[in-house]
């Protein structure tokens, strides 16, 4: 199987490559790609059964190339290679995809590509791309970038999106990102789970806790966790997030 790898650290590429040398049936693709844009040309030109492929990548990261294969026919497979203290660790570990942890092991390393030749391609979709975009089902994470790196945040602990201009603010039950994404987007795909409070704002809807009216006749939404943080909803949303809550 041909082998091409993804980092933008050249020694990096150097040891995986070594590694993969000591195990019989794989080629190395040498010497490799250091961006996103450089790996989609690669894969076009050599065609890889598999792709190591770092997270944090200059330009175009590693979600946003996987994104990009699930365009195409034949994708190779994927496996993602983090660092031990990445941020969306946790993440990857509840998503079902293949990854790594850096410095890789020679073990995991046998582990992933055994895994690699029966990957299934509807879960690189579901983890990458927004449902209008994959024909598949709503994503299972939502990736957003950050001072730390990417996030991937499990749409499970996702609270509230809420859109200021160009950018959604994610409130998630560790704190909030940035997405580059359209509200109404959000609400196509993940409509099941989420209920819109205002123009603005879409709520999980399993976290309403209270519908309150203040002194000055406005409504706010209390949710669950989050008793201090209630959220304005507007007039004409009133009746319908009322109709909710009685079925809640």
């Amino acid at each position: 199987m041909n082998v091409l790898i993804v980092d933008d650290e050249p020694l990096a590429r150097e040891r995986l490559s070594r590694l993969l040398g000591t195990l019989d049936g794989y080629r190395v693709q040498e010497p490799g790609a250091g961006n996103g844009e450089q790996a989609l040309a690669l894969i076009d030109e050599l065609r890889p059964d598999v792709l190591f492929l770092d997270v944090r990548l200059p330009g175009l990261d590693g979600l946003q190339v996987a994104g990009r294969l699930c365009e195409r026919d034949a994708p190779p497979s994927v496996v993602f290679c983090l660092e031990g203290d990445d941020v969306s660790l946790d993440a990857f570990r509840s998503s079902g995809v293949i990854y790594l942890q850096k410095p890789v092991q020679a073990e995991a390393l046998a582990s992933a590509l055994r895994r690699a030749e029966r990957l299934n391609r509807t879960q690189l979709a579901a983890l990458t791309r927004p449902a209008a975009q994959s024909g598949l089902g709503p994503r299972t994470h939502i990736s957003a970038r950050t001072r730390k790196g990417i996030e991937l945040i499990p749409l499970d602990r996702v609270l509230y999106f809420i859109a200021d201009h160009k950018y959604v603010t994610l409130r998630h039950e560790g704190g909030e990102v940035l997405l580059d994404e359209p509200l109404k987007a959000l609400e196509d795909e993940f409509g099941e789970r989420f209920v819109r409070i205002h123009r603005n704002a879409l709520v999980l809807r399993r976290r309403i806790v209270r519908l309150q009216r203040t002194q000055l006749g406005h409504f706010q939404l209390y949710l669950g966790g989050l008793e201090n943080e209630p959220l304005t909803v507007s007039r004409r949303h009133v009746a319908g997030v009322r109709k909710l809550m009685s079925h809640l």
